[in-house]
């Protein structure tokens, strides 16, 4: 059995499957101990079928926000770049899922409705790099400056600080309600829901820049294009080599003309 403290008035407890008698004689018992009418003491059955209905829709949201996703990037942008945001918000979804299940939380409607919300957040941040990384790439073959990874980077350390302080802004209201409001005021029915963004932003910070932006220069740099760019900003940087010679003092005599040469002091 499992008895959870919900707010400041009320207990859910969590038991196996019971038989009728059995459970109305828990709610005769739980009334007489807690001294309320039967009447306040709310009774469910959540069987199997529940759980796989909402996995199902679950599942159906996800696959339908990833194919959204995929066609706008793919003619916003560019298909490799919809492959790597897609694999930055799969990314996000497992390592939330993951330690929502480390922690032990039950799966909720309000815990699907964070999964999706932490999908977009995570696809905003990516956008907003793959953005800078467009405006840096966009005439980079013909200035032959710089190859498609160091944009990239350079369009990362362009978005860093700004990535970090919308993250930062975000964090704080979800954390004061994953700490302070379902851990100290103990508001359980906000628990699922902030876990989930908290766990959600948080990995959705890191991965538009660790996983979406390298992913997506890895599969740039195999095109035959951007091979010749780098071999051609290569070479470049390679001669680009300054050489200076100081002249000689009998260089400086020989250049000075008739009228560079010293004035003489007449004699007085």
């Amino acid at each position: 059995n499992i008895v959870q403290l919900v707010g400041n008035d009320k207990v859910r407890i969590q038991t196996g499957t019971l038989a009728t008698e059995k459970s109305n004689a828990l709610e005769d018992s739980l009334a007489s101990t807690f001294d309320v009418s039967i009447d306040s003491i709310d009774t469910q059955i959540v069987g199997p079928s529940w759980g796989k209905e909402i996995t199902r829709k679950a599942l159906y949201g996800l696959i339908g926000f990833i194919a959204v996703v995929m066609l706008y990037l793919a003619m916003a942008f560019e298909p490799k770049m919809a492959i790597a945001a897609i694999v930055a918000v799969i990314h996000d979804v497992f390592i939330t899922v993951g330690i929502y299940a480390l922690v032990g939380f039950d799966v909720t409607p309000a815990t699907v409705i964070g999964f999706l919300t932490i999908l977009g957040y995570s696809l905003y941040d990516t956008v907003v790099v793959f953005d800078k990384v467009r405006e840096n790439t966009r005439s980079i073959t013909a200035t032959s400056k710089m190859t498609y990874s160091q944009a990239a980077n350079l369009a990362v350390n362009q978005t860093l600080v700004r990535s970090a302080n919308t993250s930062i802004m975000a964090l704080l209201p979800v954390g004061s309600i994953l700490f302070v409001g379902a851990g100290l005021l103990g508001a359980g029915t906000l628990k699922d829901l902030s876990l989930a963004l908290f766990i959600g932003l948080a990995t959705g910070a890191y991965s538009s820049i660790f996983i979406a932006t390298p992913l997506l220069a890895v599969m740039r740099e195999r095109e035959p294009a951007m091979k010749a760019l780098a071999k051609r900003v290569n070479a470049r940087g390679g001669a680009m080599v300054l050489t200076t010679t100081l002249p000689t003092s009998s260089d400086i005599v020989e250049k000075r003309g008739p009228r560079n040469q010293p004035k003489r002091k007449g004699r007085k």
